[in-house]
Order: structure tokens, then C-alpha cells, then sequence
């Protein structure tokens, strides 16, 4: 028995650059960091004393003789692209699925990784990235960027930079003071509304010719935003991920939403320094940066809405239990 464990990510600046229509052309670059939140995939070879050849449990249960069966698109073709006879894969989360924080590709990472070492094989972390990408991109034809499976692969908090030749990892090298001010001064607040992520990606990959200048001044953010970390000026990164926010909500129609953008007037006035929706947006989560010493405050005027804290982690993709070795 395996169990995978992935990070969920946040992501901060960059997003929509790492679209390929874009980075291919004029390279991406975006700022991103994972999480203590995680899925946790679970693999078991099947014992063969059932009318069923596979098993696959997530939010329904299916049971199954060959891979084309199956109805979850990233399993089934995680399943085609790397056979696995008599399987049982599990999947549970920290979070919610379609909420921002990229867990449909953390799923295909350690789905990815599990099915690899069930094999005997050690897939290293670009390998397992760029095979997520490969499943969500083209196998499973879902529109959307490369920064997500990258993420959940590396872990930490990155400079993940994209271009026609390849990808490239850079850990941010900022002093540890910072990096815990930063991280403190982080919360995320769940919207309520959950969405499918490929739907308001289809339209913002559509757009991407038409907004070439807005993902210009994106990417530029990207470097803008190191500086300040490496300058120790977290309030005014929080400051900036407002102006990322007003800029990223004009790729796509689909991107907010009346509501939220009422919510996130009322953060602000909380005592919000800026903030945005993760993910594709038009639902899910919205990261917030809120002074410490302010957060408390700032949860108790929305009684409704569940904010989640959470801490920075580094360790990417990793199996916390092999019953082999």
C-alpha cells in the first residue's frame, strides 16, 4: 500500500501567463508558494476475490474492469497512460475540491507518482509535472496554465518562469523573518461557491491574444513583487496583490462576480491590504493579506465566512507511507 501526499498551492502573481498561447510566444513567469494542505492519494493492489477488476473512491465510488470505464477524466487517463492492473486508488483532501487552490493537478501529481512507484519506478519532479500537464492538457483537454502541476511537484515558495524551451524552479531566497511575516499575514477566506475551473479558464486562454498587454504587465508585477519581498516590504506586497487583483479580473468576463467583488470591498474596508481569488476565480478562495494583529478582528465581522489559515511548506510531492519499504 502507497499513500501520496501533494501540497495545494497559492498563487500570487503570474497567473495567466503561464498559459501556453502566452508563455510560448513571450515566456511566463509566475510567484507562487504551496501550503500545509494537501490530498492524499491512496494505491493498493486489488485482491482478486471480487467481481471487479479496480476500485476508485473520491466523492462516489467506482468500480471498474478497464481503465475506458472509468468516469473520472484524470483517472481514467492516468490509468491509460500508465497501466495498472487489479488498482484501488483512494482520494481525500484538506480542502474542497474546485475552490482555487489547485487540486485538480495535485491529484494528478500524486496520482501520477503512486501509479509510477507502484510500477517500481522513481519519476523525478519535473517528469511528474510535466506528465500531470500532459494529462490535464492533452489527454483530458482542459484549458488552463502549468503552474499548478509545478507547484504540487517542487513545493516551497518559488519563481516558477515558462517559456518554448522548458520550465525553470527557482526557490525565493528571502531571510526567514520575512518569510513568517509574510506567511502570517496570509489567510484565506472561502467565497461559498465552488466552480469548474476549466470553464472560466476556457475564456481567459481565449483572450489571451487580445490581452496581451495586461499579461505583459503581469509578469512584470512577478519581478516587482520579489524585490519587495527581498526588500522585507510585505505590507506593500500585500498592497501590490490588490493591483494584480484589479488587473487579472479584466482576462476573462467570467473571472468575478458581482458578489464577490462586494465581499472584497468589504474586506478591504476591514482592514484587508489586498487580496484576490486564486485559481481561475469566479468562486473558491480568496487569499487576503490582513496584518496580523488585525485578523482577528477582520474574521469577526464576517461570522459567515470560513477563513483558513495555513503555513508555507516545502517539501512538494512526497509518499508518507510505503508498505514496502
Amino acid at each position: 500500500m502507497l499513500i501520496i501526499r501533494a501540497p495545494f498551492r497559492v498563487s500570487f502573481f503570474g497567473g495567466g501567463t503561464d498559459f501556453y498561447d502566452y508563455y510560448s510566444v513571450y515566456g511566463g513567469q509566475v510567484l507562487s508558494t504551496t501550503i500545509d494542505k494537501y490530498c492524499y492519494v491512496t494505491l493498493r493492489h486489488l485482491p482478486p476475490f471480487f467481481d471487479f477488476e479496480n476500485c476508485a473512491t473520491y466523492s462516489v465510488i467506482e468500480r471498474f474492469n478497464t481503465a475506458r470505464e472509468v468516469r473520472h477524466p484524470l483517472i481514467r487517463a492516468a490509468l491509460q497512460y500508465i497501466p495498472t492492473e487489479r488498482i484501488q486508488i483512494n482520494y481525500e483532501a484538506d480542502l474542497p475540491a474546485r475552490s482555487g487552490i489547485g487540486s485538480s493537478s495535485s491529484f494528478a501529481v500524486a496520482l501520477l507518482h503512486g501509479l509510477h512507484r507502484m510500477h517500481g519506478e522513481a519519476a523525478d519532479r519535473m517528469t511528474l509535472a510535466k506528465e500531470a500537464i500532459y494529462l490535464e492538457r492533452e489527454l483530458c483537454a482542459e484549458s488552463g496554465g502549468v503552474q499548478d502541476q509545478i507547484a504540487a511537484a517542487f513545493g516551497g515558495l518559488n519563481r516558477i518562469r515558462m517559456s518554448a524551451d522548458g520550465f525553470d524552479v527557482s526557490p525565493v531566497q528571502i531571510p526567514e523573518k520575512t518569510k513568517r511575516q509574510l506567511q502570517d499575514n496570509l489567510i484565506l477566506a472561502f467565497t461559498g461557491l465552488s466552480r469548474f475551473s476549466g470553464l472560466v479558464s476556457e475564456e481567459q486562454q481565449k483572450n489571451v491574444r487580445s490581452k496581451t498587454a495586461t499579461l505583459h504587465e503581469m509578469k512584470t508585477m512577478t519581478d516587482e513583487a520579489l524585490r519587495l519581498l527581498e526588500s522585507g516590504k510585505t505590507d506593500d506586497f500585500g498592497r501590490l496583490l490588490h493591483e494584480e487583483w484589479l488587473l487579472k479580473r479584466t482576462l476573462s468576463s467570467q473571472i468575478t462576480t458581482d458578489a464577490i467583488d462586494t465581499l472584497y470591498a468589504q474586506m478591504l474596508r476591514a482592514g484587508a491590504y489586498g487580496g484576490k481569488l486564486l485559481g481561475a476565480g469566479n468562486g473558491g478562495y480568496m487569499l487576503l493579506y490582513v496584518p496580523a494583529e488585525q485578523r482577528e478582528s477582520l474574521c469577526a465581522q464576517f461570522p459567515t465566512i470560513r477563513f483558513v489559515p495555513f503555513a508555507f511548506e516545502e517539501s512538494g510531492v512526497t509518499a508518507v507511507f510505503d508498505s514496502d519499504v
